[in-house]
């Protein structure tokens, strides 16, 4: 045997970058298994039972993936693996939900031994009605979502195949004067519309709210769609008026700032949180509306209480659109049981291949501790080991360095961090505008546009420009702080980079990290760039004192 992939017990496949065959298996094992490590010679994939459920959800059966692992494994497949791939795949399915035209929303089963196992399980039994015969059970009429969430706790996720309200007609089509939709993104509608839920994952930059666009136009119902901020929600605005046949009454806004329902509606996920008691008004509001369709951006972050929610809204359409489905809690499941299986996945690298994302450098530049520092440093507590760490003054003179250097190129930079007094000093210092969590809305869109028009080359900005803000122009961003050890932050703010006008013009993006050495700062460092290496991002490391 001479295959790509080496398939292991512990349900890793390592892949040789450099055979032969490494594409053909790439394309293959991506189909079921999640990549976790790309470095240069071998990445690792690992198999998962919610990996082999987004597999059966989008048609791809167990005889597939054992094929895929015995034709191009070199080494000779544990059987136990193959037995437990097929055992996994075949439970999804095995349990299904439909509207029975007598009694409702039922759960049917394939055997009725599954389906007594189930059924007597303490998580499951309340939200179930009566038994109707051996394999047919009655199920709660608002309890859709909750026992979706409960079987895949269960390890037997279920099938929904009960069907969508149609939802509240109202007219909408694309307006594609100069412009049409790529082929990756029809193909995102397609694989959603043909199932009616569930997640398309596509890297920043690569259009995801033309793929919710496109869905809206199919779908022409009145649409709610859930976002991060209000800035994300007035960028969605604008993209629909001119991307679409909706006009500004169309478009209302539900925000801190607005309260306006219409026909198409954009609420933030934090007004939706809001919580009096034990009632949620802007949700029960909300609720009260006939959507047909209902779309959740960045969705990776949707909060618990409206997780909670969503389970009551399973007769609609649900899409929701990430760059990356890693939550740090562990919470996929969740986007899999409520919003439904993953139906559309585009590599990073593949998209960046094509030409549709800018291709970028990953940088880490080390700097040390001052002295006086470094000694406060070894006495504090854990988390002010983080502040003193990220926010260390000696990153300031590269941040300096690299700005001159980039800005003199012509190219426009993102400053990024956590901690607004770092903010606030670097913004001081490069003469730059500092946009915060405290800065008002109107302010933010001011700057942004001024950035977008090149009348600022530099924009000094907190986690409030991580996610769902589209500017185009940046192809630097310096990275000067972070959250901790996320991931998805990392990814987030990469994704400034990858704008298509960047790679219309054939720029690459830089991104740099920099971090004190020999601190919690490293570690925290290592686990947020573990995403862009499973992605193929390989990061140089330089000393802090070669830039200054």
């Amino acid at each position: 045997m001479s295959g790509a992939l080496i398939v292991q017990s512990d349900k890793t496949i390592l892949l040789e970058v450099d055979h032969d065959d490494a594409d053909a298996a790439r394309r293959a094992v991506s189909a079921f298994a999640d990549i976790e490590r790309a470095p240069e010679h071998m990445h690792t994939y690992r198999i998962t039972p919610l990996g082999l459920w987004n597999a059966r959800a989008a048609g791809i059966d167990a005889e597939f993936v054992i094929d895929t692992l015995l034709n191009h494994s070199r080494f000779p497949v544990p059987h136990a693996l193959l037995v437990d791939v097929a055992e996994t795949m075949s439970r999804y399915g095995r349990l299904r939900l439909e509207q029975d035209p007598v009694h409702g929303l039922v759960m049917r089963g394939v055997d009725a031994a599954d389906v007594e196992e189930v059924s007597s399980a303490t998580a499951v039994a309340p939200l179930l009605g009566p038994r109707i015969d051996e394999t047919t059970v009655a199920v709660h009429g608002q309890a859709r979502g909750d026992l979706k969430q409960a079987l895949v706790r269960l390890g037997w996720p279920a099938e929904d195949e009960a069907g969508y309200v149609d939802g509240t007609a109202h007219p909408i089509t694309l307006e594609q004067d100069g412009w049409n939709l790529r082929g990756y993104q029809q193909e995102a509608m397609d694989n959603f519309w043909a199932a009616g839920s569930g997640v398309v994952v596509l890297p920043c930059g690569a259009g995801k709210t033309l793929v919710g666009a496109g869905v809206m136009a199919v779908s022409s119902t009145i649409t709610l769609i859930l976002v991060n901020s209000t800035v994300s929600a007035r960028q969605w605005k604008d993209e629909l008026l001119r991307r679409t046949s909706l006009t500004e009454d169309d478009i209302g806004e539900y925000s801190g700032d607005r309260k306006e329902v219409r026909p198409v509606t954009i609420a933030t996920y934090q007004v939706l949180a809001v919580k009096r008691g034990e009632l949620h008004p802007h949700l029960e509001l909300l609720d009260q509306h006939d959507w047909g369709l209902i779309i959740y951006d960045e969705v990776h972050l949707l909060p618990a209480p409206i997780f909670r929610r969503t389970a009551d809204l399973q007769a609609r359409r649900r899409l929701g659109l990430t760059a990356t489905l890693i939550r740090e809690d562990g919470r996929e499941r969740e986007v899999f049981s409520l919003i439904g299986p993953k139906r559309y996945d585009a590599p990073w690298k593949q998209m960046e291949a094509q030409g549709w994302i800018a291709p970028a450098d990953c940088t880490e530049i080390r700097v040390d501790l001052p002295r006086a520092v470094r000694m406060e440093y070894a006495s504090a507590p854990d988390r002010e080991k983080h502040r003193l760490a990220a926010a260390t003054e000696t990153k300031d003179d590269v941040v300096a360095r690299l700005v001159k250097r980039h800005t003199h190129r012509g190219e426009q930079i993102l400053v990024i961090g956590q901690f607004v007094e770092q903010l606030q000093a670097l913004g001081e210092r490069l003469d730059a505008p500092v946009l915060t969590g405290s800065t008002s809305t109107a302010r933010r869109q001011r700057a942004f546009q001024q950035f977008r028009e090149g009348e600022v080359d530099v924009l000094v900005v907190s986690k409030i420009a991580n996610f769902s803000v589209d500017l185009p122009q940046a192809s630097v961003a310096i990275q000067v702080s972070g959250t901790f050890g996320s991931r998805q932050e990392e990814a987030q703010r990469l994704g400034r980079l990858l704008r298509t006008d960047a790679a219309d013009e054939g720029k690459r993006a830089h991104f740099y990290t920099l971090v004190a050495r020999d601190t919690v700062d490293m570690e925290y460092a290592a686990k947020r760039q573990r995403f862009l290496s499973e992605q193929g991002y390989g990061y140089t490391i330089l000393d802090g004192d070669d830039i200054v």
